[in-house]
């Protein structure tokens, strides 16, 4: 075996599987197993199938999910840089899906960071709802934003902040709340020999005291009839079975949704429910009826699936639970004084806004009206389509929201909605993420480069490039010369400046082909 396992790991999994620990045992032998999620607000199944350079086989727990030999390097292609799949171990793609988001609902991913559900839930809300994707760590939020604008979500706001306030700003708003609990991570030693390393540190009593509270707040977050699905990649039955179990004793409003079994997931064990809890462990004695729900919980085993270890928990809250009325924080002026993120570039971070930005004016004189007005001659001018959401503004930085200012109310906010761009000197200037969640029919120019003839790579690492007139299609009698929406075989990438025969490179360079 080449994973180096805790030796009190080894003799609890040994307890625990019995007859099935050798077969487990061996799983830590077997290779890898890698995974692509294709971005179906981008491209649809059928054309990315025709389209793929991959070799694929389906995932059976997600329609959307391929298993690929990660040989083949799946980052390094214009592809990844369009957004059209989001690389992502198979087993952790069944929560998301077990969600079962509908167009037009509201979603929360509490603890989304680096956000590879979140443009899953994306996917499925198609453009429609509102999406609000949270982690409590500042630095994780970076990674979590540029994966929210790269695979082009309209419909996203993006929180660095603790549950319990934003269960303050929402209340029983959402209909479907993901929560990938922060775990001991067991069952992803295979795939990340450092997490072996780390276990003793990442306690299994640590991490029960974090996913209890988690569980109680997005409980007071949900509306009626909604749902939730509780992740974690661990075995431990302490931070899966046990923790379902209290919450429904606590929460008898709530129920287990079975899980199906056709995909290969193994049912919860509730036969593990035997630990004391004087021990901080689980609890001693459960009512047969949540024991039955329990079972109905589901395991993704490595030794039974092509996949690394899961837990993933089904709870809905019955529609006719009485809740408090839900009322939002009202005002704005805190959310502009704490923002955290709203650059040109997209995911660095910024020094939060100061309090003359707040009332509407940034520091080089623009108002709000200013800033607006300039955001829409440049609409008008580069764009063929009026573009969905709320406008804000921060500063000179302009966003389309799904939600109103108010809802967002001293809240720490990375990305109020879809970053559309800022003012500079005195013009507007697009933004990256604009870009990305573009359809080329939106757009009034276009410059399209094939993947085959290395123009596209090339302007993958900055270059300017040497473009004929020609090349650039215009729509509604736009001149060539300005923003051009440059794509890859008809799908996004970034923007790019034409003039007199050649396109300036606009795409950022913290995104660029390395």
């Amino acid at each position: 075996m080449t994973v180096q396992l805790p030796s009190v790991f080894l003799d609890r999994m040994r307890e625990l599987l019995g007859d099935e620990y050798e077969a487990f045992l061996s799983s830590y032998d077997d290779p890898r197993h890698a995974g692509i999620r294709v971005n179906t607000l981008k491209i649809g199944l059928d054309s990315f199938l025709k389209l793929s350079p991959f070799a694929l086989r389906p995932i059976p727990w997600c329609e959307a999910g391929f298993y690929v030999d990660e040989r083949v390097k799946p980052g390094k292609h214009p592809y990844y840089h369009a957004g059209l799949y989001y690389i992502q171990e198979p087993s952790a793609m069944a929560p998301a899906e077990l969600l079962n988001v509908s167009e037009g609902e509201r979603v929360l991913d509490l603890c989304a960071a680096p956000g590879g559900k979140s443009t899953q839930i994306a996917a499925r809300l198609n453009g429609k709802g509102v999406l609000v994707t949270n982690d409590i760590h500042a630095e994780r939020t970076k990674a979590l934003a540029k994966n929210i604008e790269l695979y082009g979500v309209r419909n996203a706001v993006v929180l660095n902040e603790a549950p319990e306030r934003i269960a303050r700003a929402f209340p029983h708003y959402f209909d479907k709340i993901l929560i990938d609990a922060p775990c001991s991570g067991e069952g992803m030693f295979r795939k990340d020999e450092g997490m072996a390393r780390q276990w003793e540190r990442h306690s299994i009593e640590k991490c029960t005291v974090m996913q209890r509270d988690i569980l109680k707040t997005a409980a007071a977050m949900l509306a009626p009839g909604g749902r939730i699905v509780y992740s974690t990649c661990t075995f431990a039955p302490e931070e899966n079975e046990a923790m379902i179990a209290e919450f429904l004793l606590g929460n008898p409003d709530f129920e287990v949704v079975p899980v199906p079994r056709d995909a290969g997931i193994a049912p919860g064990r509730p036969d593990w429910l035997w630990l004391s809890s004087e021990e901080g462990g689980v609890m001693a004695s459960v009512p047969e009826e949540i024991k039955k729900q329990t079972a109905g919980c589901g395991r993704l085993w490595p030794h039974k699936v092509e996949g690394e270890g899961h837990f993933v928990a089904v709870l809905e809250r019955n529609r006719e639970a009485h809740v408090p009325e839900a009322k939002l924080a009202g005002g704005h002026e805190r959310i502009a004084s704490r923002q955290s993120g709203a650059t040109r570039g997209g995911a660095e971070a910024r020094p939060a806004l100061r309090s003359r930005q707040a009332a509407g004016a940034d520091k080089r004189g623009f108002g709000e009206r200013e800033t607006l007005d300039s955001w829409r001659a440049f609409a008008a001018e580069h764009l063929r389509a009026e573009l969905p959401g709320t406008k804000l503004t921060f500063g000179g930085n302009v966003y389309l929201s799904p939600v109103a200012k108010e809802q967002l109310d001293g809240l720490k906010v990375v990305r109020p909605g879809w970053y559309a761009g800022t003012v500079k000197n005195g013009r507007f200037t697009p933004g990256h993420p604009l870009a990305t969640a573009l359809a080329p029919s939106e757009a009034a120019r276009t410059l399209d480069l094939s993947v085959d003839g290395g123009e596209a790579v090339r302007y993958l690492k900055g270059e300017t490039l040497e473009i004929e007139a020609s090349r650039v299609h215009t729509r509604d009698g736009a001149n060539p010369k300005g923003y051009v929406l440059v794509t890859v075989d008809g799908y996004s990438l970034g923007w790019g400046k034409w003039q007199n025969g050649l396109l300036k490179n606009e795409y950022p360079a913290g995104w660029r082909w390395t």
